[in-house]
């Protein structure tokens, strides 16, 4: 039977460029791969067809001398070329199409398959810095300076890693690709090269100071600006701050993450802060003027009304914390706790004595409290 025109097979002008039928070659052979064909016995015989096809027409060589001759370029070793269904052919077309189609599909997640020099210098590892801060220093923002231990670009090679700051020689192993590949059957079988770990270059003669590394271990003083109204989680990254990288690479992120500490007098909700303030009973029946701090070191004068309650909140507007992102400032929001006298002197008990027998309309909430516990007591006995 006569082999189609290789054109055909892929669906294809015969002016197509390189882009064209490698983008033809693709559309077919993911179509015809036997795995997705299981119940189409042609399958398998399409697919080795299209990749025959694509072995020829790929490279510029035997594309010329198909062009030219056709079939017969390939026939009793015309062309230069192995015949590529024929014998020696078979499975050896079958795994390198196999090939092809999983670089195409695979290559962007594996790192690809470059045509020809190393692979990118490993980038340096990300770091994180814990700081804690106080709300205080939250409120306001803070420049501070830290110190990190990290990996620095050594000084004596210029972070080549070679010394003298010479350049690294390509791999021998891999030809500076970083992977070597190996056919399994109808697989091919890609690892971390071996000679360079992956480096895609070698180094003849390293560096004494970081032993071929490129780096060094030194610790870092770096200022850093915290802004007003961080809040515990936040996370700061700085772009270039973290460990170098090997033999030249980009170096890592550092990323701060904050803590602000308890506070003794405010506890934090978001933008807003609450305080809560003891009141003596006398205070809360009659009420009154209090002072309360505020978080910015300052006071405030706040009124007590008449006959307040433990519990009872007021509103300071605007004197919470301060938006991150801009926009305003939260609230701080008074709590009142009305305090129970101690240590009482016998005069003051029989005051409190006095004024508890003529109270006996001052105290609504008892009153009602005892009512409806009355009345949940006589219908239980009924």
């Amino acid at each position: 039977m006569a082999k189609r025109d290789y054109y055909e097979v892929l669906g294809i002008s015969k002016g197509a460029s390189a882009d064209e039928i490698k983008k033809a070659y693709r559309s077919r052979a993911k179509a015809l791969h036997p795995d997705s064909n299981n119940d189409k016995p042609n399958a398998e015989a399409q697919f080795k067809e299209v990749g025959e096809a694509y072995d020829v027409l790929k490279d510029a060589d035997k594309k010329a001398a198909y062009d030219r001759f056709g079939h017969a370029a390939f026939e009793g070793g015309m062309g230069g070329g192995r015949q590529p269904g024929g014998p020696g052919g078979g499975q050896g077309d079958f795994a390198s199409a196999f090939s092809d189609v999983f670089d195409d599909l695979f290559g962007d997640f594996m790192g690809g398959r470059g045509g020809g020099g190393g692979r990118r210098a490993a980038r340096g590892s990300d770091l994180r810095y814990n700081m804690r801060i106080t709300l205080e220093e939250a409120y306001s923002g803070l420049q501070k300076t830290i110190n990190v231990p990290t990996s620095v670009a050594c000084t004596s090679c210029e972070g080549s890693g070679a010394k003298g700051g010479a350049e690294p020689s390509t791999c021998p192993t891999c030809s500076g690709m970083g992977k070597v590949r190996a056919q399994q059957g109808f697989f091919t079988v890609e690892r971390t090269c071996p000679t360079c770990s992956g480096m895609g270059q070698i180094i003849k003669d390293p560096c004494q100071s970081c032993g071929g590394q490129g780096r060094v271990e030194k610790d870092r003083a770096l200022s850093v600006n915290i802004p007003a109204g961080v809040e515990t989680g936040t996370r700061i990254r700085l772009s270039g701050e973290g460990e170098a990288g090997m033999r030249g690479g980009p170096p890592g992120d550092l990323y701060i993450f904050i803590e602000v500490t308890k506070h003794p007098l405010f506890e934090r909700e978001e933008l807003n802060l609450f305080c809560n303030v003891p009141v003596s009973v006398s205070t809360a029946a009659l009420g009154g003027d209090i002072e309360v701090p505020t978080i910015d070191g300052g006071r405030s004068r706040v009124k007590i009304p008449t006959g307040s309650q433990s519990g009872r909140q007021m509103r300071l507007r605007s004197k919470g914390m301060p938006s991150l992102r801009g926009g305003g400032a939260g609230d701080m929001f008074i709590e009142l706790a009305v305090e129970t006298p101690v240590n009482l002197t016998s005069r003051q008990k029989e005051l409190l004595r006095e004024f508890e027998a003529l109270s006996e309309d001052n105290n609504p909430e008892s009153k009602s409290f005892f009512h409806s516990v009355k009345s949940f007591w006589d219908s239980m006995k009924s």
